[in-house]
């Protein structure tokens, strides 16, 4: 049976004017019109597409990839609004529907949203909704301290960034610990850095320690790599400073600097540093 709102690898059964029919097992042939329809396609030919309903309610296949599949969160944008709700552009040529109840605040027509794709058992259609808490938190949150984790950024609060953690959970990222710009629906490596008693989870995005040094130095010689072996930042530059050209603290810079120092790879300046085999 054909995985609807799924990329799935099925045969070419045959091939017409109108396109080739995909064998859906179940769900019966499904149809793969002749625009997506690669020249070098044959009869009994496995072939990857998205399965989905057209305009018309009928199971149809694309060779397209849309921007987000069957339970996938992502951050679309409201391309129509009408009685039935408002409609997401997903890449794909029959919008997505998010009904009235399932949006958390009114949708407008030119804004972006973070959605859950979801199968309406009722339609069997693919649609989205934007009240995210019903399907997060449903499971114990099971994470070890420093854990890396997938985040998902969702929304900016009083303290920091709500994130969601694993597809999983939502979990919160505090502002004094952020050195970079975030947006809604970026997509990042972070690590858990507490689990509450009440199963409420606390984000960072660089590890802690020796780690954290680690994490910075490849990015650092990538830069003095980039900008003939010298940086103008020093002990003296500001957090700010250090903030927006590389994005952490001015401890983690600090602290990076002294490890590279004691591998000799660097050598210090009075107005900064450089790579020691550059002159």
């Amino acid at each position: 049976m054909a995985d609807v709102g799924k990329t799935n690898t099925l045969k070419i059964v045959k091939i017409t004017e109108i396109g080739a029919y995909l064998d859906g097992a179940e769900s019966g042939e499904i149809l793969l019109p002749t625009r997506y329809l690669p020249e070098s396609a044959e009869e009994g030919q496995d072939l990857q597409a998205f399965i989905y309903y057209d305009s018309k309610d009928r199971l149809v296949a694309t060779t397209e990839i849309p921007k987000a599949q069957l339970d996938d969160f992502a951050y679309l944008k409201v391309v129509q609004v009408n009685k039935m709700g408002a409609f997401l552009d997903w890449g794909l040529p029959k919008d997505l529907l998010v009904p009235y109840n399932q949006q958390k605040n009114r949708m407008v027509v030119g804004k972006s949203y973070l959605v859950k794709l979801y199968r309406d058992h009722h339609t069997d259609r693919i649609a989205a909704s934007s009240k995210l808490d019903k399907y997060l938190d449903i499971w114990p949150a099971r994470y070890e301290i420093g854990e890396q984790v997938e985040l998902i950024i969702a929304t900016k609060t009083d303290l920091g960034f709500k994130a969601i953690v694993n597809n999983q959970h939502w979990g919160l990222l505090y502002d004094n610990e952020v050195f970079q710009h975030l947006r809604t629906g970026q997509r990042l490596n972070g690590f858990i850095k507490n689990v509450r008693d009440d199963g409420r989870i606390d984000l960072i995005l660089t590890r802690g320690g020796l780690g954290k040094i680690k994490d910075f130095a490849p990015s650092l010689m990538e830069y003095l790599n980039a900008h003939k072996g010298y940086c103008s930042l020093h002990d003296k530059s500001s957090p700010d400073e250090i903030k927006r050209v590389f994005g952490v603290s001015k401890k983690t810079f600090k602290s990076t600097i002294g490890n590279l120092l004691k591998q000799g790879k660097i050598e210090l300046l009075d107005s900064g540093f450089r790579l020691k085999d550059k002159k």
